[in-house]
């Protein structure tokens, strides 16, 4: 199967490239949409919401509910897409499952959005503050221990300790894709690799993420802060603290830092690495499940099993199964090594963050590591390999609701299909 939109990744999801405008303007001519490459010409991504597909204002959906004077109707029966509303029947049934369709994927992109970065912030802030607390005795390698400290944390308080620097990783998700478009515009470095890749194109690629990341690095530590801090010390700061934290971090102003806060300079290694091997991870992953996803709904036409339910079902899901299980691999993969960047983007800022083994009173960080070698020798001599993995029972939370909501999301939208098909 060759699909017309190109399979590029460019770390955001999937993105539909220059569609084939031949047809458009005229009267479409009645043919068969029981084909793979005949439904994806009239679907498409919306750059910014991954596994959302939705037609373009103005389009109208082929007539291929009434065969033409000269080409019989092909294919089975039943619809693979929702576009006609039956055989020849009244159009306001169609129009509404064309509405449907036209938003599910909208709908559906932003649910899985809203996990990601909203739903699953408490797991992330928790998930930071055992990683940074080398004066842990519990690990929470299991969600149990996970979700006892949440509610404790809650408890004593309030609703707040579990969200607070949200905000902060909205502004460096901003600030990554800014620079990436910035730096992208004004340099020959590619933004997309082309289906017609070469060594060097990949090269030039990587290297406009390396620079991305190194532009978002000092707003990255300052978001980092700000999801460890205690809540029981914290000031009511504003959401563009995070900048202003970042451009101070820069020009050495702002907060006053202890002699062990380690420079800039020394954190650009390891915050490029473990960004740039994120990026791998997850795009390898990402197409590989992609690629089986598709083949095996390509062998589900063939066989003529697929209902069409399924079959618009299958339109939206695959790429959003491929989102999840990129994210999830890569950040089990990375998880140490992300231990390791926080650790080191934390030391010498003065911050307190809370005692994940009791579930209040607050703890300094007051370590002393030289680098990222040295901090990787003092994790493995003082709290051993699974030193490492603290807290990484949040993980499993998290990707849990996430995969919990993709299912819920799912089982709604088949059921509104159904009702309406």
């Amino acid at each position: 199967m060759h699909p017309r939109r190109p399979d590029g990744f460019d770390g955001l999801g999937y993105r539909g490239g220059a569609r084939d405008e031949q047809g458009f303007g005229g009267a479409f001519p009645a043919r068969s949409f029981s084909s793979a490459s005949d439904l994806s010409h009239w679907v498409t991504t919306p750059p910014d919401i991954p596994g959302s597909r939705n037609l373009h204002w103005g389009e109208k959906s082929p007539p291929y509910g009434v065969p033409g004077p000269s080409t019989p109707l092909e294919g089975p029966a039943e619809e693979p897409f929702p576009g006609g509303g039956g055989g020849g029947g009244g159009g306001v049934p169609g129009q509404s499952t064309e509405q449907l369709n036209r938003f599910a994927g909208f709908g559906i992109g932003l649910a899985s959005l809203f996990t990601e970065n909203v739903l699953a912030h408490p797991c992330i802030v928790l998930r930071r503050q055992c990683q940074v607390n080398y004066h842990a005795r519990h690990y929470h390698l299991t969600p149990f221990t996970v979700i006892n400290v949440m509610y404790s944390f809650n408890k004593t308080q309030g609703p707040r300790a579990l969200w607070k620097g949200m905000g902060s990783t909205f502004i460096v998700q901003g600030v990554t894709l800014g620079a990436e478009g910035i730096i992208s515009e004004f340099t020959p470095l590619p933004r997309e690799i082309s289906h017609k890749w070469n060594p060097k194109q990949i090269g030039e690629h990587l290297l406009l993420k390396s620079l991305t990341y190194m532009v978002a690095m000092p707003f990255y530590s300052a978001s980092l802060i700000e999801t460890v801090q205690s809540e029981i010390i914290r000031d009511n700061t504003g959401i563009l603290e995070c900048v202003k934290e970042g451009i101070g971090r820069v020009i050495g102003l702002g907060v006053p830092h202890s002699k062990r806060l380690l420079p800039l300079l020394s954190l650009i290694f390891p915050t490029v690495l473990h960004g740039v091997l994120h990026y791998i991870i997850s795009s390898v992953i990402q197409k590989f499940v992609l690629l089986i996803l598709k083949r095996k709904t390509y062998s589900s036409r063939l066989a003529e099993s697929t209902s069409p339910v399924q079959s618009m079902l299958d339109a939206y899901f695959p790429e959003l199964i491929a989102n999840f299980a990129a994210s999830l691999c890569s950040d089990v993969i990375l998880y140490p090594l992300e231990t390791v960047l926080h650790r080191l983007h934390i030391q010498g800022t003065r911050t307190i963050i809370d005692n994940t083994d009791l579930g209040y009173e607050v703890l300094p960080i007051n370590t002393q590591y030289e680098g990222m070698r040295d901090c990787i020798n003092t994790i493995r001599q003082e709290e051993g390999v699974l030193g490492f993995y603290k807290g990484f029972g949040a993980v499993i939370i998290q990707y849990t609701l996430h995969a919990a909501v993709l299912q819920i999301t799912r089982i709604i939208y088949s059921t509104l299909l159904q009702n309406s098909v």
